[in-house]
Protein backbone atom coordinates (compact mmCIF):
# COMPACT_ATOMS: atom_id res chain seq x y z
CA UNK A 1 0.00 0.00 0.00
CA UNK A 2 3.10 2.56 0.40
CA UNK A 3 4.51 1.81 -2.20
CA UNK A 4 1.12 2.86 -4.26
CA UNK A 5 1.08 5.79 -2.20
CA UNK A 6 4.08 6.34 -2.81
CA UNK A 7 4.16 6.00 -6.35
CA UNK A 8 1.40 8.06 -7.08
CA UNK A 9 2.74 10.59 -4.78
CA UNK A 10 6.35 10.53 -7.10
CA UNK A 11 3.64 10.90 -10.55
CA UNK A 12 1.88 13.44 -9.02
CA UNK A 13 4.69 15.48 -8.70
CA UNK A 14 6.39 14.69 -11.74
CA UNK A 15 3.74 15.37 -13.53
CA UNK A 16 2.76 18.98 -11.28
CA UNK A 17 6.78 20.03 -11.88
CA UNK A 18 6.54 19.02 -16.16
CA UNK A 19 2.88 21.04 -15.90
CA UNK A 20 5.39 24.69 -15.33
CA UNK A 21 4.79 27.17 -17.95
CA UNK A 22 7.49 29.02 -19.31
CA UNK A 23 7.45 32.01 -21.50
CA UNK A 24 9.09 35.50 -22.36
CA UNK A 25 7.91 38.76 -21.98
CA UNK A 26 8.82 42.06 -23.71
CA UNK A 27 7.30 45.47 -24.73
CA UNK A 28 6.70 44.77 -28.18
CA UNK A 29 5.90 49.09 -28.77
CA UNK A 30 9.93 48.93 -27.87
CA UNK A 31 11.13 46.40 -30.21
CA UNK A 32 9.67 47.88 -32.77
CA UNK A 33 11.02 51.27 -31.92
CA UNK A 34 14.33 49.43 -31.85
CA UNK A 35 13.75 48.53 -35.65
CA UNK A 36 15.52 50.16 -38.12
CA UNK A 37 12.45 50.63 -40.18
CA UNK A 38 10.78 52.30 -37.66
CA UNK A 39 13.27 55.64 -38.31
CA UNK A 40 12.64 55.67 -41.62
CA UNK A 41 8.49 55.10 -41.12
CA UNK A 42 8.54 58.61 -38.85
CA UNK A 43 10.29 60.63 -41.43
CA UNK A 44 7.70 59.27 -44.09
CA UNK A 45 4.96 60.07 -41.67
CA UNK A 46 6.53 63.30 -40.90
CA UNK A 47 7.10 64.44 -44.56
CA UNK A 48 3.67 63.40 -45.25
CA UNK A 49 1.84 65.34 -42.51
CA UNK A 50 3.98 68.71 -43.63
CA UNK A 51 2.57 68.34 -47.24
CA UNK A 52 -0.82 68.12 -46.12
CA UNK A 53 -0.13 70.65 -43.17
CA UNK A 54 1.37 73.23 -46.16
CA UNK A 55 -1.48 72.35 -48.11
CA UNK A 56 -3.68 72.89 -45.08
CA UNK A 57 -2.17 76.29 -44.32
CA UNK A 58 -2.62 77.08 -48.10
CA UNK A 59 -6.41 76.47 -48.07
CA UNK A 60 -6.51 78.64 -45.03
CA UNK A 61 -4.84 81.71 -45.87
CA UNK A 62 -6.78 81.25 -49.75
CA UNK A 63 -9.78 81.58 -47.44
CA UNK A 64 -8.81 84.20 -45.26
CA UNK A 65 -7.94 86.86 -48.75
CA UNK A 66 -11.33 85.68 -50.03
CA UNK A 67 -13.20 86.44 -46.24
CA UNK A 68 -11.05 90.10 -45.93
CA UNK A 69 -12.42 90.68 -49.80
CA UNK A 70 -15.77 89.75 -48.78
CA UNK A 71 -15.45 91.61 -45.46
CA UNK A 72 -14.32 94.88 -47.41
CA UNK A 73 -16.72 94.73 -49.95
CA UNK A 74 -20.01 93.42 -48.61
CA UNK A 75 -21.63 97.31 -47.61
CA UNK A 76 -21.14 97.58 -51.84
CA UNK A 77 -22.51 94.34 -52.47
CA UNK A 78 -25.80 93.95 -54.20
CA UNK A 79 -28.35 91.38 -52.93
CA UNK A 80 -27.46 88.70 -54.90
CA UNK A 81 -23.77 88.80 -55.73
CA UNK A 82 -23.74 89.24 -51.60
CA UNK A 83 -25.44 85.74 -51.48
CA UNK A 84 -23.15 84.44 -53.96
CA UNK A 85 -20.01 85.10 -52.10
CA UNK A 86 -21.09 84.10 -49.00
CA UNK A 87 -21.99 80.59 -50.65
CA UNK A 88 -18.85 80.29 -52.16
CA UNK A 89 -16.94 81.10 -48.63
CA UNK A 90 -19.30 78.74 -47.18
CA UNK A 91 -17.92 76.07 -49.65
CA UNK A 92 -14.71 76.80 -49.82
CA UNK A 93 -14.65 76.44 -46.23
CA UNK A 94 -16.74 73.17 -45.90
CA UNK A 95 -14.03 71.93 -48.24
CA UNK A 96 -11.47 73.05 -46.22
CA UNK A 97 -13.37 70.98 -43.02
CA UNK A 98 -13.61 67.76 -45.19
CA UNK A 99 -9.55 68.06 -46.50
CA UNK A 100 -8.60 68.34 -42.98
CA UNK A 101 -10.44 65.05 -42.07
CA UNK A 102 -9.65 63.20 -44.80
CA UNK A 103 -6.06 64.07 -44.26
CA UNK A 104 -5.95 63.10 -41.15
CA UNK A 105 -7.81 59.96 -41.95
CA UNK A 106 -5.06 58.99 -44.68
CA UNK A 107 -2.37 59.66 -42.43
CA UNK A 108 -3.64 57.18 -39.62
CA UNK A 109 -4.09 54.42 -42.71
CA UNK A 110 -0.34 55.38 -43.52
CA UNK A 111 0.57 54.79 -39.91
CA UNK A 112 -1.21 51.33 -40.11
CA UNK A 113 0.12 50.46 -43.63
CA UNK A 114 4.22 51.11 -42.77
CA UNK A 115 3.41 49.38 -39.39
CA UNK A 116 2.09 46.14 -40.38
CA UNK A 117 5.46 44.86 -42.41
CA UNK A 118 7.64 45.41 -39.26
CA UNK A 119 4.90 43.66 -36.96
CA UNK A 120 4.57 40.80 -39.55
CA UNK A 121 8.32 40.82 -38.84
CA UNK A 122 8.34 40.77 -35.07
CA UNK A 123 5.75 38.55 -34.90
CA UNK A 124 8.06 35.98 -36.94
CA UNK A 125 11.09 36.61 -34.95
CA UNK A 126 8.99 36.38 -31.56
CA UNK A 127 7.58 32.66 -33.50
CA UNK A 128 11.08 31.82 -33.76
CA UNK A 129 12.63 32.54 -30.34
CA UNK A 130 9.65 30.59 -28.97
CA UNK A 131 10.26 27.75 -30.43
CA UNK A 132 13.60 28.10 -29.78
CA UNK A 133 13.71 28.64 -26.08
CA UNK A 134 10.73 26.51 -25.57
CA UNK A 135 8.43 28.86 -24.67
CA UNK A 136 4.86 28.21 -24.27
CA UNK A 137 3.69 31.72 -25.05
CA UNK A 138 4.76 35.40 -24.90
CA UNK A 139 3.54 38.31 -23.34
CA UNK A 140 3.31 41.84 -24.69
CA UNK A 141 3.90 44.16 -21.74
CA UNK A 142 3.30 47.42 -22.92
CA UNK A 143 -0.01 49.54 -21.26
CA UNK A 144 0.68 47.67 -17.65
CA UNK A 145 -1.71 44.67 -19.18
CA UNK A 146 0.75 42.29 -17.10
CA UNK A 147 1.14 43.74 -13.57
CA UNK A 148 3.21 40.84 -12.13
CA UNK A 149 5.50 37.94 -13.79
CA UNK A 150 7.33 35.55 -11.69
CA UNK A 151 10.75 35.78 -12.90
CA UNK A 152 11.26 32.37 -12.15
CA UNK A 153 8.98 30.73 -14.46
CA UNK A 154 9.11 34.35 -17.39
CA UNK A 155 12.14 35.21 -19.07
CA UNK A 156 12.40 38.89 -20.05
CA UNK A 157 13.17 38.84 -23.73
CA UNK A 158 13.50 43.01 -24.82
CA UNK A 159 17.59 42.30 -25.53
CA UNK A 160 17.48 38.42 -27.26
CA UNK A 161 14.61 39.92 -29.99
CA UNK A 162 16.73 43.41 -30.18
CA UNK A 163 19.57 41.08 -31.20
CA UNK A 164 17.67 39.19 -33.40
CA UNK A 165 15.89 42.35 -35.07
CA UNK A 166 19.47 43.73 -35.96
CA UNK A 167 20.59 40.23 -37.32
CA UNK A 168 17.79 40.42 -39.83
Amino acid sequence: MKKIIFFFLFATLTITAQAQTKFGYLSYSKAIENMPEYATMQQNLASLRTQYDNETKRAEEEFNQKYELFLEGQKDFAPIILSKRQSELQELMDKNISFKKEAERLLKQAEADMYTPMKQKLNEVLQKIGMERGYDFILNTDNDAVPFINSANGEDINVIVQDALKAQ
